[in-house]
C-alpha cells in the first residue's frame, strides 16, 4: 500500500510519519515486555503522548497494549494460574468503570502533566512487593491499579509489583502479568467505550500496531533470559525521561 493511501486509513489529526513511528515502535516495545517482562507498555504510552492527540492517548493504548498482552498471554498460557486471574478480574471490573466514569473530566494539559510525572516516577522509584499474596489484596490490587490505568495508561509497573510476591519464577510473573494486564485493557476499552469514545477512526492504526507488536512478542519471547538487563534498564530509563519531560513540557505550554 502507498503512503498516500495509506494515510487515508487515518485520523485527521495524525500525520502518516507518526503512524509509521508508531507502528515500528510497536514491534520494539512488544519486544522489550516480551523479553524483560516490563517496560514496553510504559515506553509506547511516552510515544504516544509526543505523537498523538492527548483525549484519545489512553483508550488507543489500551487497545494497542489488549493486543500485545494478549498475544504474550497466549504464548505463555502455561504459566497462567487461573484463580489469581480471576481474583484480580473481580477487583478491576469496578476499577474500569470508576476510572472511566472520571477520567473525560481532567483537562489535556493537566493530563499531560500527570501522565509525564506518573512515568518519571515509576521509571526511577524502586516499587514495592504486595505486602502479602493473599487473594484479599490481590482483588483491592485489580481493582486500584486498573482505577489508575484509566488515567495513566501503563499501570505494568504497578501489576508487577502486585504479583511479585504471588510469582518469584520469571516466566510464571511474565505470564500472569500478560493475562492481568489482558484482562485490564479489555476491561478499559469496554468502559472507554460504554461512555462513547469512537475507535472506528483509529482501528486501521491499533491493528497494524497488534500485527507488528505480535511479531516482536515472538522475537523478544525467544531472548527471554538471555538479553542483558542491566544495559537495558540504563538505556530504557533514559530514553523514556526525555520523552517524559517533554509531555511535562508540553503540558506546561512551553
Amino acid at each position: 500500500m502507498q503512503l498516500f493511501e495509506f494515510a487515508h486509513y487515518l485520523p485527521e489529526n495524525l500525520s502518516t510519519a507518526s503512524a509509521l513511528l508508531l507502528i515500528i515502535a510497536s514491534f520494539f516495545t512488544s519486544a522489550m515486555t516480551a523479553a524483560f517482562g516490563i517496560g514496553g507498555g510504559l515506553a509506547m504510552l511516552a510515544l504516544m503522548g509526543i505523537l498523538m492527540p492527548v483525549a484519545s492517548l489512553i483508550p488507543v493504548h489500551g487497545l494497542v497494549q489488549l493486543g500485545s498482552n494478549t498475544g504474550r498471554m497466549w504464548r505463555m498460557r502455561a504459566f497462567l494460574n487461573h484463580q489469581i486471574l480471576l481474583i484480580f478480574t473481580l477487583g478491576a471490573v469496578l476499577g474500569a468503570f470508576l476510572g472511566g466514569s472520571l477520567v473525560f473530566t481532567i483537562p489535556d494539559a493537566v493530563l499531560k502533566l500527570i501522565l509525564g510525572i506518573f512515568i518519571l516516577i515509576v521509571t526511577w522509584l524502586t516499587l514495592p512487593k504486595s505486602v502479602s499474596n493473599s487473594k484479599t489484596i490481590i482483588g483491592i490490587g485489580g481493582f486500584v491499579t486498573t482505577t489508575l490505568t484509566m488515567f495513566l495508561g501503563a499501570s505494568g509497573p504497578l501489576v508487577v509489583a502486585l504479583l511479585s510476591k504471588t510469582f518469584d519464577e520469571r516466566q510464571q510473573l511474565i505470564a500472569n502479568t500478560a493475562g492481568a494486564m489482558s484482562i485490564q485493557h479489555a476491561l478499559k476499552v469496554i468502559a472507554f467505550g460504554f461512555f462513547g469514545f469512537a475507535f472506528a477512526q483509529w482501528l486501521p492504526l491499533i491493528a497494524a500496531m497488534i500485527v507488528i507488536g505480535y511479531l516482536g512478542t515472538i522475537i523478544g519471547g525467544k531472548l527471554l533470559g538471555v538479553m542483558n538487563e542491566d544495559l537495558f534498564r540504563i538505556i530504557f530509563k533514559i530514553s523514556v525521561t526525555l520523552l517524559a519531560l517533554d509531555m511535562i513540557r508540553r503540558g506546561l505550554g512551553f
